[in-house]
């Protein structure tokens, strides 16, 4: 089972996670670095694709359809809410910057048609989840309220020693409404960089059970089970989510042997 990536964001374009590299099914992640004032060609025919712009500002074009300037403006993922364009399936698209900027791409299968829009920070739903030790802010940039097939995308944010995905949750088994299936992928940021925090991945029947040491760009597969996620204390922990399945309303059943938290007092 390949789910873990260390891996960084050299200059230009870098594959992180596909189905010939990993157990994801379907889902992938590029992360693009432009070198300032020159431009990055894409086109992923069959496939869907959100751009997320995670530091700096860019020009995204695509062909045909739409062109956009002057796009994000945050220095770093830590630093405010995320600009995103969407890109239907087969659409090229061209990623220009002006100066440092990174952007990651994710796609998935799906079917041609649809049109290319951003999603602009106003356009992100920001809300706190949880309480306590599991308290933190998720940007949830691509929803079934926005147009696409099978992409859902966000950001979380966990405080220093603070839990996110909790209670465990897990989207593996077509069981409506209690669950649906989704595969997901996770790529962290971790403030400062040298810290690191801890994902936990297993399944009801503990065949799975590993724990990774998240630090800062590593990308984590989720194909199946719980995925619970704590920072380092001294340190803000952040990643970077996508999911895809058949659908694109979100369905996940709780552990029971922790689901109790949420139901204190």
């Amino acid at each position: 089972m390949k789910v873990f990536f260390k891996h960084g964001a050299p200059d230009g374009v870098s594959e992180i996670v596909n189905p010939a590299n990993s157990d994801s099914d379907g889902l992938e992640l590029a992360l693009v670095r432009p070198a300032p004032g020159r431009s990055v060609d894409m086109v992923s025919p069959g496939k869907e694709s959100l751009l997320v712009i995670l530091g700096g500002r860019c020009s995204i074009a695509v062909k045909g359809m739409e062109t956009w300037t002057d796009l994000g403006g945050r220095s770093d993922v830590f630093d405010g809410v995320a600009t995103s364009v969407y890109a239907p399936p087969g659409a090229a698209y061209r990623i220009t910057a002006g100066g440092p900027a990174e952007i990651a791409v994710f796609r998935a299968p799906a079917p041609e048609g649809g049109e290319a829009y951003v999603i602009r920070p106003s356009e992100v739903t920001v809300a706190v989840r949880g309480e306590g030790a599991w308290r933190r802010t998720v940007h949830t940039i691509l929803d079934e309220s926005k147009p696409a097939q099978r992409l859902v995308a966000g950001e979380t944010f966990n405080e220093p020693g603070a839990w996110s995905s909790y209670p465990p949750h897990k989207h593996d088994r077509h069981d409506p409404p209690r669950e649906v299936v989704f595969q997901e992928l996770y790529h962290y940021r971790v403030k400062p960089k040298d810290g690191f925090g801890f994902q936990r991945l297993y399944s009801p029947e503990r065949h799975v059970d590993s724990t990774f040491v998240v630090e800062d760009g590593d990308t984590v597969v989720i194909p199946f089970g719980y995925h619970p996620v704590v920072a380092a204390p001294g340190y803000r922990l952040y990643y970077l989510w996508a999911l895809a399945g058949e659908g694109r309303h979100l369905m996940a059943s709780e552990d029971p042997a922790h689901a109790w938290v949420t139901r204190k007092g």
